[in-house]
């Protein structure tokens, strides 16, 4: 796992370390992801689960550990994350302290069963989150089915979104959904001084990118800058 944080621009503290799978050998995410089969769905998406929280547990992270989930592994949420609950309790780390990022890797095959999983773990106190907002196969009719606490806007709208009036205008009426339906959203993706200018103008309070820090292989950066550079 290598970890990258979300930052909180209202007080230049870290909110979250997202945990992303790499190879033994620092691999890609998308390497990785494409050796896995129906077969082996499941123990992959449990051991990625399992993994996040022991190295958490084991660089004292403090923040919210964020760890994403294939949807289509979990064929029943009440017992699928039976293991996630026993590896958090066996390492000390408070469940609370766990987002789960729904992540479209592959296509959603049944969204009631989706709405089920982010209901399921919102009533453990886990906190959801949908990532590659506006990518993929996720739009606005997902929302309309289920709210979880926070959407990840995609890296897609991001770039260079400085320059961009569609992408701000796209940005700006998601950003307003996010507000009438009590959603928090993160931008992520973000590479210059400029796109974060922008958010910012829209009152985005939580971002991420390797403007601010690249992920770090089994580490984390606890400190950033009140300004980042």
């Amino acid at each position: 796992m290598a970890f990258q944080p979300i930052v909180n621009l209202s007080n230049g503290t870290i909110f979250a370390q997202e945990a992303l799978v790499r190879g033994l050998n620092q691999e890609s995410a998308a390497s990785i992801l494409g050796q896995v089969t129906d077969e082996s769905r499941y123990r992959f998406d449990q051991a990625c689960r399992v993994k996040a929280i022991q190295l958490a547990a084991e660089l004292d992270i403090q923040s919210i550990l964020s760890i994403n989930f294939l949807p289509n592994a979990v064929y029943q949420p009440e017992l699928c994350i039976r293991t996630t609950i026993e590896t958090a309790q066996k390492c000390n780390f408070p469940l609370h302290q766990i987002l789960f990022e729904l992540t479209e890797v592959e296509k959603v095959r049944d969204y009631a069963h989706v709405r089920d999983i982010i209901e399921h773990y919102q009533k453990l106190g886990f906190k959801t989150a949908l990532d590659d907002f506006g990518a993929g196969y996720s739009g606005l009719n997902f929302l309309a089915d289920f709210q979880p606490d926070f959407i990840k806007l995609d890296m897609a709208l991001i770039r260079n979104i400085d320059h961009d009036k569609g992408r701000q205008a796209i940005v700006k009426g998601i950003i307003q959904v996010c507000r009438d339906l009590a959603i928090e959203p993160i931008a992520e993706g973000i590479e210059t001084e400029a796109e974060l200018a922008v958010l910012k103008q829209m009152d985005i309070q939580l971002c991420q990118g390797y403007y601010f820090a690249k992920p770090s292989f089994r580490s984390i950066i606890t400190d950033l800058p009140l300004a980042p550079h």
